[in-house]
């Protein structure tokens, strides 16, 4: 085995390690090494958000300078022990008819896709097999739009979903905007929790027009928070909560409390996106803030609440 690659013992499984010192994150000096770290110490609050679920993984062979790729079908060397599902993808780009998806059931998986440089990991609302548990408020802001207006957008569709008995579960998404977990039953189909997302967004939309919109048009959206409805699609993915993103630096996608959202809304705090670091030490102190998404939630209303 060359020099530059290793096997460790991980769990019950052993991981071949490789390339440890290259450069995932240049400009930040963060290495292959790290992200390694980072996601075995973050573990613990991010695999049961990603256990059950079909993984989409975006790769960084060469660092985020470099090129990058998503990967949804097994990749070459899949060790025996990865767990695979098989499922149909609709409409791929390949014109593939299934796809044998990653799921990261344990630690031993989540290592093994961190020295493959799968930097982003991303997951849909639905577990295998199943109708989605989570609808997922996405919050994207149009400059010069930012975090703090996607903060006060939350505030705002946190209490129009708990009108409808949703509970609402903040966090950043570690680039320019931020998410909301809502868990929910479970018992129906994407169309339909999508087609509620969408009627939620459109009401706010008129509510505070010069705010926000839930048109995908994009010259729509300077000024504005667009509320992406669309991401509750079954063939849509959103980034997994604790996943690290490419950029300049290691930011990741970090769960936030309703105080700190409120207190960024207001400006009595900071707006802005959390290091892998920073990440690390909320998740030793305050543990998983998304553990209510990880619940089941009620049925979402099928019509309008006028009619």
């Amino acid at each position: 085995m060359p020099r530059d690659r290793f096997v460790v013992r991980i769990e019950d499984r052993e991981v071949e390690l490789s390339n440890l010192d290259k450069l995932m994150y240049p400009a930040a000096g963060f290495t292959k090494a790290e992200v390694i770290d980072y996601y075995t110490r973050i573990a613990p609050v991010m695999l049961p958000h990603l256990r059950d679920r079909a993984v989409t993984r975006i790769r960084y062979p060469n660092g985020v300078d470099g090129a990058h790729f998503f990967e949804k079908n097994k990749p070459a060397g899949t060790p025996s022990w990865v767990r695979l599902e098989t499922l149909p993808v609709p409409g791929s780009t390949k014109s593939r008819e299934t796809v044998d998806f990653v799921v990261v059931d344990e630690l031993p998986t989540l290592v093994w896709l961190a020295n493959l440089a799968a930097i982003e990991l991303h997951t849909p609302q639905w577990r295998i097999g199943a109708d989605p548990d989570l609808l997922v408020v996405d919050l994207d802001p149009g400059a010069p739009a930012g975090l703090t207006e996607c903060c006060a957008v939350a505030v705002l569709m946190r209490d129009r979903l708990a009108e409808d008995g949703i509970a609402a579960y903040p966090k950043t998404s570690g680039k320019k905007g931020m998410q909301l977990c809502c868990p929910i039953s479970g018992t129906q189909s994407a169309d339909l929790v999508s087609g509620y997302a969408k009627r939620i967004a459109e009401e706010l939309a008129r509510l505070v027009p010069g705010s926000i919109t839930a048109k995908m048009a994009k010259q729509l959206r300077p000024g504005k928070i667009f509320i992406d409805w669309s991401q509750n699609n079954a063939a849509k993915t959103t980034v997994t909560p604790y996943s690290l993103r490419a950029g300049q630096s290691p930011t990741a996608s970090t769960p936030l409390t309703w105080a700190e959202t409120e207190a960024m809304a207001t400006g009595d705090a900071e707006a802005r996106q959390f290091t892998a670091a920073e990440a690390l030490h909320r998740a030793e102190t305050h543990g998983d803030l998304l553990t209510g998404a990880l619940q089941s939630g009620p049925a979402v209303p099928t019509r309008d609440r006028q009619a």
